[in-house]
């Protein structure tokens, strides 16, 4: 019976204490914004707080007062006595402090402004109050998201390659790309992740540009290690289209079929900086230009939402509108851009350009002489060539013909019987028989 009455007593402490206990709070702060650390405990007064980074005293706050008069005459004094509090900080700046205002209120969070790489760690918040202490830990992970993702054509490595750029992230990202339509082709990226004196992270990734796929869209995708959203950036840069000053033109511009209902908007460059020329919100149906580009564009907006945010460009000048348009799609964490060259023509330099003598006739007639003269010469060779070739081949059979028939005389009158017939060493005995 003593041991049931053991377990009994041991287990009502082991629920008492894990009532009494607070358990452990994570917190996910980012880098260069406001982190709170919350500490909850039960109003009293003379409060003491105290806060400690791996048992390092990080921040302390004390407040004397004298609730023993409870007085409603001595309010405003009670208020006075509210402000006669000390404070004092053990951080390197005055980042870290806390509300005085919310101490009566059981509240000791601890405001971190500014967060840096430097604040992550374990946290541990003491209170002592005339009823009693508070113990709590705060488990600080601090992290710099992705806040943006870019993609743009490179020709810097002497190739055409695509380059996806993130920066001021932390922890390192993971970096992967793909094509659409899918190629077969196995995709070989480079990327490169370089770390600050605060330890963030600038990723670099690039992938060179597959030939033969002139309008294929490159599709970088960064995910941080932290979770998260994943971050889609694509680029397809198009074929240039040219135009004719007076001419409505119209600018494709297509979004992949991964993109659910995106907005658009639209812009343009030349030598000068870039200007807008209208947005427009899918969610909300509105779309809004420039007053410069309301006479020059037309945008469909019902397509725009299924990816067809085609640009209509009406009576285009040759001077004002030729240079590069850009379209970008976009939702939450994913854009798809597409650039297009247009180039329009003016028809009256055209017209002055055909009316010019041209002397490239002179030049194709010179060529062309040169070609016959070559061929003539070529075949005068070859004829040349050709002639003593044949007279000797005739000439040397004859005098050979003459050498052998004086050659076989010369034999027939000086040969012996012995020698005349002998052939293989048979005909020796058929020679002396025909001498007897």
């Amino acid at each position: 019976m003593s041991a049931i009455h053991t377990l009994a007593c041991f287990l009502l402490w082991i629920s008492f204490a894990t009532q009494n206990k607070t358990p452990d709070v994570t917190v996910t702060c980012f880098v260069s914004e406001e982190c709170l650390l919350p500490c909850s405990f039960q109003p009293g007064s003379k409060e003491t707080i105290e806060w400690f980074k791996q048992d390092a005293e990080f921040y302390k706050f004390k407040r004397d007062d004298d609730d023993d008069d409870d007085d409603e005459d001595d309010d405003d004094d009670d208020d006075e006595d509210d402000d006669d509090s000390s404070e004092e900080h053990k951080t390197d700046d005055d980042r870290a402090s806390i509300v005085p205002e919310l101490i009566s209120r059981g509240n000791a969070t601890l405001i971190i402004k500014g967060s840096t790489l430097k604040d992550r760690g374990t946290y541990r918040c003491h209170v002592n109050t005339s009823k009693g202490e508070h113990n709590a830990k705060v488990i600080v992970k601090v992290q710099a998201p992705i806040r943006g993702l870019s993609v743009e054509l490179s020709r810097l490595s002497g190739y055409e390659e695509m380059k996806c750029i993130v920066r001021n992230v932390f922890p390192a990202p993971r970096v992967t790309w793909a094509t659409e339509p899918p190629t077969f082709e196995d995709l070989r990226p480079v990327t490169r992740m370089l770390a600050d004196k605060q330890k963030l992270y600038s990723v670099d990734s690039r992938l060179k540009r597959l030939n033969g796929h002139p309008d294929l869209i490159y599709i970088c995708k960064v995910t941080s290690s932290y979770g998260g959203p994943t971050w889609t950036a694509s680029l397809r840069e198009r074929v240039e289209i040219k135009g004719t000053e007076g001419r409505d033109l119209t600018i494709p511009c297509h979004a992949p079929p991964y993109l659910n209902k995106p907005s658009l908007n639209w812009s343009f460059s030349n030598s000068e900086d870039p200007s807008h020329i209208l947005t427009y919100n899918s969610r909300s149906g509105d779309s809004t230009s420039s007053s410069y580009w309301d006479n020059h564009v037309e945008l469909d907006g019902f397509r725009v939402p299924f990816g067809d945010g085609s640009l209509r460009l009406m009576d285009p000048k040759h001077s004002e509108h030729t240079g590069s348009y850009t379209c970008v799609f976009f939702i939450p964490y994913t854009t798809h851009t597409e650039r297009t060259e247009v180039t329009i023509k003016n028809p009256a330099e055209e017209q002055i350009l055909s009316k010019e003598p041209s002397y490239w006739w002179i030049v194709g007639l010179v060529i062309a002489l040169l070609v016959l003269a070559l061929v003539g010469l070529l075949a005068y060779l070859k004829v040349k060539g050709r002639n003593p070739k044949c007279r000797n081949d005739t000439e040397a059979p004859t005098e050979l013909h003459l050498v052998k028939d004086s050659t076989a005389d010369s034999n027939l009158n000086e040969s012996s019987p012995l020698t005349a017939g002998d052939t293989n060493g048979q005909s020796g005995p058929q020679t002396s028989t025909q001498l007897t």
